[in-house]
């Protein structure tokens, strides 16, 4: 089974035996949960079971409707019946008014036909292990269908994200290389606006250098450069996967953005800033794609 999956696929399937025709339709759509949704005629109910784990060897997320429709057969199993008991008291009641109304003519069949119920209909009751071998092959056709419509799509979705993981990699790269030039700016932004402060005010040079030195420091992003770098090398690796990633690549970028809050909370610097603003624009277009993803 290719990786990642998207949870957006269409599938139709059919099997035929002798007079009767099975189709199967299968549709799901993106879900945080899997949720599934089965419509089959009420006397094939007890398939519902088979049915459900069939497609969940398929769909670990995602919302799925089933349709079964059995389609139709030479009586399709109907039975009709007279209802004598209800046929004898429809006659003694027209009877009865006949004879007190003094009327000349007996009830007939005509007149009894008409009545409700006299005439029922009995669905016959089908054998299900014998028409479960021709629902499966038509579940089957239709989930292999929209397993090969959610791969192709899941394979678009791949490649868009790993292009957008790539220029969101260079972003940090970006601020990364310039790390030496944050500190330097910023220490020259300390001494300077210190310096303006403590005019007339006799310090000693070296320790008002460890000052600005420390307090520079605190702007220092290395370590949220490394941590982005890691969530990268782990947002490609799950790409990569063999099992359903959709959860974790929303986790990770929950991460991405922590990172990069703390990154802008640290950085009083524009440039960088500006860069900033780029990376939480890409995770959000990340999020927006991977919602998708099983």
């Amino acid at each position: 089974m290719k990786r990642p999956l998207s949870m957006t696929g269409y599938g139709r399937g059919e099997s035929q035996t002798g007079a009767r025709s099975w189709t199967v339709e299968v549709r799901s759509v993106n879900h945080k949960f899997l949720d599934l949704s089965i419509k089959i005629p009420r006397k094939y109910l007890g398939l519902e079971d088979r049915i459900k784990k069939e497609i969940t060897t398929h769909y670990s997320r995602g919302h799925v409707d089933v349709y079964i429709n059995p389609g139709a057969e030479t009586g399709d199993g109907i039975r009709l019946a007279a209802n004598l008991a209800l046929a004898r008291d429809y006659q003694r009641c027209l009877e009865t008014i006949r004879q007190d109304l003094s009327l000349p003519d007996s009830p007939t069949l005509a007149m009894i036909q008409n009545y409700k119920d006299i005439i029922v209909a009995h669905e016959e009751e089908e054998d299900l292990e014998a028409v479960w071998p021709q629902v499966s092959a038509a579940l089957a056709q239709a989930l292999t269908m929209a397993q090969s419509m959610r791969e192709n799509e899941g394979a678009a979705l791949k490649t868009e994200l790993s292009q957008r993981l790539q220029e969101f990699a260079k972003t940090v790269e970006t601020i990364a290389q310039d790390i030496p030039s944050i500190v330097q700016r910023r220490t020259e932004k300390l001494k300077e606006r210190l310096a303006n402060l403590l005019q007339g005010i006799d310090l000693d040079p070296i320790r008002l250098a460890q000052e600005v030195a420390i307090m520079a420091d605190k702007g220092d992003v290395t370590e949220e450069v490394v941590r982005l770098r890691s969530h990268i090398s782990q947002f490609s690796g799950f790409l990569e996967a063999a099992e359903p990633s959709g959860r974790r690549l929303d986790f990770l970028l929950q991460e991405f953005l922590r990172e990069i809050n703390t990154l802008a909370s640290k950085i009083s610097d524009a440039p960088t800033a500006h860069l900033t603003v780029e990376l939480k624009t890409e995770v959000e277009k990340l999020r927006e794609q991977i919602q998708n993803i099983e």
